[in-house]
């Protein structure tokens, strides 16, 4: 059998995805050619981050082993407390008892790619996802931790089926009999809160994204709502547009 090219195992290897490191691996490790070696190197690096992460993965199940009587386990995050402008969104998430995802994490420490590829991942593999929003108006209206509770309460009144436990990033959700705990820091230290995490970010980065095209000038495409220099010198030459919140603008205009 004609040996294959370096080239063609290099363009073999570019393809394969990471639950056949193993076997390329051992396909080419015998192959004594420099350019081979050193493929073999790269896939071995790999292969080790990868283990890595796993182990990771698994001490960020912490509290779903700790809870593992519960059949409906699920994690509780939002997004969008702090911006000037746009929605506070929140995601309550049900993962598989066996959830083999990956790189789930805080999604302030992932980039947009990453988050945008779980995102898809976690919709698609999730017992259940629910979104919540309260508007700009609704928090005017009632204060931000209240229409934070609210879009909570919303998410959670989505799941199908209802969670039996709800891990919660630090906070105790009013008017909600299921069962709470909350956890100091939890998106980065649950895989369900994690991941609930990820689903409210990239939901609500997409609306002001949307918003951005709707009332230009202020970048939200870029700030997301959040008060950046660029976008305080907009807020403040233009005035405020309608998804700015007028209880958080008051030292702006």
């Amino acid at each position: 059998m004609e040996e294959k090219k370096i080239s063609e195992i290099k363009a073999e290897y570019d393809e394969i995805l990471e639950d056949q490191l193993d076997s390329f691996i051992n396909e080419y490790i015998a192959d004594c050619r420099p350019g081979v070696a050193k493929i073999i190197g790269i896939a071995q690096k790999r292969m080790e981050k990868l283990r890595i992460e796993k182990e990771r993965i698994e001490t960020l199940k912490f509290y779903e082993k700790k809870y593992a009587d519960y059949e409906f386990i699920c994690g509780i995050d939002e997004v969008g407390r702090g911006p000037l402008a746009g929605p506070v969104v929140a995601s309550a998430v049900i993962l598989p008892k066996d959830c083999d995802i990956l790189y789930i994490n805080d999604s302030k420490k992932l980039s947009e790619k990453r988050r945008e590829d779980l995102y898809e991942k976690i919709m698609e593999k999730a017992v259940a996802v629910g979104i919540g929003e309260s508007s700009w108006q609704r928090i005017d209206e009632i204060n931000i931790h209240n229409a934070t509770y609210e879009a909570m309460r919303q998410a959670i009144s989505q799941l199908d089926p209802q969670p039996t436990l709800l891990l919660n990033d630090a906070v105790n959700i009013p008017e909600v009999s299921i069962k709470q705990i909350g956890i100091v820091k939890g998106d980065a230290k649950s895989i369900s809160i994690g991941a609930a995490s990820i689903i409210a970010k990239v939901t609500r980065d997409r609306k002001m994204v949307e918003y951005d095209a709707m009332y230009p000038g202020y970048g939200f495409a870029e700030n997301k709502g959040y008060g950046t220099a660029a976008h305080i010198a907009a807020l403040k030459e233009m005035g405020p547009c309608e998804i700015h919140r007028r209880s958080f603008i008051g030292n702006f205009v």
